[in-house]
């Protein structure tokens, strides 16, 4: 007989509806409630349309996300043109937009919908680590589907525990938390610390873990990223151990010309060592091969290069 697996914890983040969610101060986010839930309803090539006419407005400004994007990619890609960039910048736009827009129907629609939507290569890798009953941590980098893999795999019912942090307008962190729990799970609170997330992945559930967050100087150290090098998280190898987990790449990515929400998933990472700059290395590199040839999936809009070597932050007056 199959039983509903208890996914409560106390110690996670489990933020609930308030009455006081329909005070004025929230009626913006229900009119973009409103007007973005048909949206997402919209055939995937009207969608991109939509997206890319947006795009080619945003990508006019010289401030702002776009601007950011540009000094990311100034700093990783210098080899390339200034053009060959800013091509860059409109799919990613382009590809955000289309993304967002039908982001919405996940929830609308049902787990049968998504399974159709989506295509997972390399599962494979998990099918075996969970023959041999070994926990998995997933390594994400920040791509604009970031959230469908946690969402597909709940849905097929694996237990999923994730990090996150809350957001400052308490109705969209209830939205966006019901969202990413609709099938099961926990997310926890980064700023309740990591050990909550490492028991949970020692209790069977499939870890999600993002790699690429600048989290300032005392908490990082500086390797190789791309062209540059950046402040990354030290650790992954002491986290694979403490947890006694697998650590797996895993990336996602939005196909605009299919509609289709696309997951790799490689082979667990073997390269560990505990050393803390042999392995952010490593983690970088993970990053570098998944974004390499789909640099249009990726969110070259967070700041992810702040805290530079010099002090200096190359994003001050954007």
């Amino acid at each position: 007989m199959n039983t509903k697996r208890n996914d409560y914890d106390p110690k996670a983040y489990n933020p609930r509806f308030q009455w006081g969610f329909l005070a004025p101060k929230y009626w913006g986010v229900w009119l973009g409630l409103a007007i973005g839930l048909p949206l997402s309803l919209l055939p995937n090539n009207t969608r991109v349309s939509i997206a890319r006419f947006i795009a080619k407005k945003l990508t006019k400004r010289q401030r702002g996300p776009v601007q950011k994007a540009r000094i990311n990619l100034a700093l990783c890609f210098p080899e390339k043109s200034e053009q060959e960039r800013e091509n860059i910048i409109e799919q990613c736009f382009i590809t955000a937009g289309t993304f967002l827009i039908g982001f919405p129907a996940i929830s609308l629609r049902s787990k049968q919908w998504l399974e159709r939507n989506s295509v997972i290569y390399g599962l494979e890798h998990l099918k075996t680590l969970q023959s041999q009953g070994q926990s998995a941590i997933l390594l994400v980098p920040h791509s604009w589907a970031i959230d469908i893999p946690a969402i597909l795999l709940a849905s097929r019912g694996l237990p999923v525990s994730a990090m996150a942090n809350s957001q400052k307008n308490l109705l969209i962190d209830w939205l966006m938390h019901k969202q990413r729990v609709q099938y099961g799970g926990r997310v926890y609170d980064r700023s309740g610390g990591i050990k909550p997330f490492i028991k949970s992945v020692k209790d069977g559930y499939l870890g999600y873990y993002l790699p690429d967050q600048d989290h300032g100087p005392d908490q990082s150290v500086f390797t190789d990223f791309f062209a540059t090098e950046k402040a990354t998280l030290p650790g992954l190898g002491k986290l694979a151990k403490v947890s006694r987990a697998k650590i797996v790449p895993l990336f996602a990515s939005y196909n605009t010309a299919t509609g289709k929400y696309e997951i790799e998933i490689k082979a667990p990472l073997d390269d560990l060592s505990g050393d803390e700059m042999q392995d952010a290395r490593v983690m970088n590199q993970v990053v570098e091969e998944f974004v390499t040839p789909k640099p249009e999936q990726y969110m070259w809009i967070l700041k992810l290069l702040k805290t530079r070597r010099d002090g200096n932050d190359p994003y001050v007056g954007y």
